[in-house]
């Protein structure tokens, strides 16, 4: 019986106690001078600290989360067995360079979930973040980091020494990205990988499951139906709408299949990427208040007038330099490369400012955050696609969202402001709703123009 066999036995059974026992003896010999150790039960999920007694209390009653086998918070190395009384071979044979790197992305991804190996233990800020209060297990978030860090410690079938099953798809999905593959190619290189590789192997089976596997990495896209001509987006109390409250044309477009039925798809779709999970803080972006020289000399948006004054209105905003100021970029292109069609995709451009000078302009920083499709552009109806986009930023700006600081490891409130925009002439007119033709074009001289 190996070390976590015990979790899913019953709670009542001398083989559920006896690993009871020997994870609160592993634990023992791991625990701080404060005689406190982490609750991984059902109830605490590693948000609480106990003494030994309590804790053992508390996995007799509540039971432990079942994907907790790897016991971060209580001393085990990544790599290493714990001594509990029981025998389990290690995998000794496993790349030393793959792991590192995948476990690495796990921790920037999952950083509250890894308290042995990111920092000093998890804050009690994200006690409402790792446990739903009303339920007896982990939540979403928790059980995800625990599935994918065991994929990034099982090889990709028996006897795989370079690449375990998260590698793997990780590799595969950046090449696809890189390449520029399409979904119909990319299926069918999963199936050939599944026909060739010894049957075990634990690769997607099409480019759903694949596609599925990576959002779990905050990689994620919602795709959101819209009216045909821009009028709304069939969104939260109007998802379940079949016509636009304006012009009622429906929102699906019918296609025949060979049996001569009808499938209901969308006939326009806005894709959101959401900007929660991957506004990140490290110590660039501090940058701005620590590290920036102040001479008077504009090198930096920070140093600009404008920067100043916000800071001078918003004291509360700008006492904590690790909230975010954002711009946002929109213009249309052709994606075809054909100027003899006729077609206008706008994809909108977020860019964090915390960052130098020599960062924030890299391509690498910029932060997709939507692509509204053509055929046309969408003109004084742009409004109408940016709702999820400032639905965020006025949450992030009101609220805040919990993140962890990287620097510092511990959690904290993060907030953002978006400062300005960033488009051509004709755009400004679409995203301010100032009319940028005619008589009274200047936006800044308005009526003397």
């Amino acid at each position: 019986m190996d070390k976590t066999s015990w979790m899913t036995m019953r709670r009542n059974t001398k083989e559920y106690v006896d690993g009871v026992n020997g994870f609160l003896k592993f634990a023992s010999d791991n625990m701080g001078i404060d005689g406190l150790i982490c609750c991984p039960c059902k109830k605490c999920c590693l948000s609480k600290y106990f003494k030994v007694d309590m804790v053992h209390d508390h996995l007799i009653y509540y039971g432990i989360c079942q994907g907790y086998t790897i016991w971060h918070a209580h001393g085990e190395k990544v790599n290493s067995t714990p001594n509990v009384g029981t025998n389990t071979p290690a995998n000794d044979e496993q790349s030393q360079e793959g792991p590192s790197e995948m476990h690495t992305m796990l921790q920037d991804v999952f950083p509250m979930f890894v308290p042995g190996v990111v920092g000093d233990g998890l804050e009690m800020g994200v006690e409402a973040q790792a446990m739903d209060e009303n339920s007896q297990g982990p939540n979403e978030g928790v059980q995800k980091f625990y599935n994918m860090l065991k994929d990034a410690d099982e090889p990709l079938y028996e006897g795989c020494t370079k690449h375990s099953r998260f590698s793997a798809i990780v590799r595969l999905w950046n090449m696809k990205c890189l390449g520029g593959w399409s979904n119909n190619i990319f299926a069918e290189l999963l199936e050939f990988l599944n026909e060739l590789l010894p049957s075990g192997a634990s690769l997607p089976k099409n480019t759903y499951e694949a596609k599925k596997y990576m959002s779990d990495l905050g990689l994620e896209c919602i795709k959101i139906p819209e009216c045909p001509n821009g009028c709304m987006l069939f969104w939260k109390n109007n998802e379940n709408r079949e016509t636009c409250m304006f012009c009622q044309t429906s929102k699906w477009k019918q296609n025949a299949d060979t049996d001569g039925r009808n499938k209901r798809s969308p006939a326009k779709v806005l894709r959101w990427f959401p900007l929660k999970s991957r506004l990140k803080t490290a110590s660039h972006m501090k940058w701005h208040a620590e590290g920036r020289t102040n001479d008077g000399v504009l090198r930096h948006p920070a140093d600009g007038m404008a920067w100043k004054t916000f800071d001078s209105q918003h004291t509360d905003f700008a006492f904590d330099p690790r909230n975010v100021r954002l711009g946002l970029a929109a213009d249309g292109f052709n994606p075809f490369g054909n100027m003899s069609v006729s077609h206008s995709t706008w994809p909108v451009m977020i860019i964090p400012y915390n960052l130098p000078h020599w960062m924030c302009m890299k391509r690498s920083t910029f932060m997709l955050s939507l692509i509204i499709p053509g055929p046309s552009s969408p003109s004084m109806k742009i409004d109408v696609y940016l709702e999820p986009l400032i639905t965020e930023l006025k949450e992030l700006w009101e609220v805040g969202s919990p993140t962890y600081d990287a620097c510092s490891k511990r959690m904290f409130t993060m907030r953002a402001a978006l400062m300005w925009t960033i488009n051509d002439f004709p755009a400004y007119g679409d995203l301010s709703g100032w009319s940028t033709k005619g008589r009274f074009a200047c936006p800044c001289c308005m009526d003397n123009t």
